[in-house]
């Protein structure tokens, strides 16, 4: 089973409507497959320069170790080395900090992930969840 368009697509407008009904600041989003190739992506008007590359960490260092970037942020503080090295192995492409968000399968097939940047950490993280939500699919935060 493979993430679809249509569910990244899902996702993404979810995603955008979750955040535009709370008010939150710009964001940028972006969803991948579980093999970490990007499959929809959106930054609302607004966004700082590099809210994408943001976005596309959070998705990518889950995808890349598997756990919710929720999880990361708390090996960040616990182990930062492991962290830094971790982010070195994945070529860069990891923020840890709340906000990338794994999809799963209702089967728990892990399908990919969606990131996003531009408001508070939790709220990235809620707008993910809403997303996940609307699609059908299983969220996974690492909390």
């Amino acid at each position: 089973m493979m993430l679809t368009l249509a569910q990244a697509q899902a996702i993404l407008s979810a995603a955008l409507a979750h955040a535009t009904e709370n008010a939150f600041k710009p964001l940028a989003i972006a969803v991948i497959d579980a093999r970490g190739a990007q499959k929809s992506f959106a930054a609302q008007d607004g966004t700082s320069l590099k809210r994408g590359e943001i976005a596309f960490g959070k998705a990518h260092g889950a995808v890349a170790l598997g756990l919710g970037s929720r999880a990361l942020h708390k090996m960040a503080q616990d182990r930062p080395y492991f962290i830094e090295a971790a982010t070195h192995a994945v070529g860069g492409l990891l923020m840890p900090v709340p906000g990338g968000v794994l999809i799963r399968s209702s089967e728990g097939e892990l399908l990919g992930a969606v990131g996003i940047s531009g408001d508070t950490s939790d709220n990235d993280e809620a707008a993910a969840l809403a997303g996940i939500a609307a699609a059908g699919l299983r969220a996974e935060t690492g909390a």
